[in-house]
């Protein structure tokens, strides 16, 4: 998950945070010496820490998952051309996950 995570950090269709959360608890449950290793990473240990106890996420970065939310949709409708139906789902799908991350608190 770390390496995913990283690899997240330099690709833009890859997401970062999701990785390292996943770590972190996985860190967590199996090496509390990594977790707190990766907690204490001063560019992705205070977001993640949020995340753990409190579930939050900066407004910040629900604006660029939603953005990236939007971006995604507008190209699966471009390169797809889908059917009605399909797009629907889709929206739903995106949407309800716009909503999620909407819920959290802010960090």
């Amino acid at each position: 998950m770390v390496a995913l995570g990283i690899i997240g950090a330099f690709l833009p269709v890859m997401p970062t945070t999701i990785f390292l959360i996943m770590a972190a608890w996985f860190f967590g449950r199996s090496s509390p010496k990594l977790e707190a290793r990766l907690l204490a990473d001063p560019r992705f240990g205070p977001t993640l820490i949020r995340w753990q106890e409190k579930g939050a996420i900066s407004p910040r970065a629900k604006f660029y998952a939603c953005l990236g939310m939007s971006a995604g949709y507008a190209i699966f409708w471009y390169s797809t051309q889908p059917e009605l139906l399909l797009a629907v789902i889709v929206a739903l799908l995106i949407g309800a996950s716009a909503l999620y991350v909407l819920s959290r608190p802010n960090a």
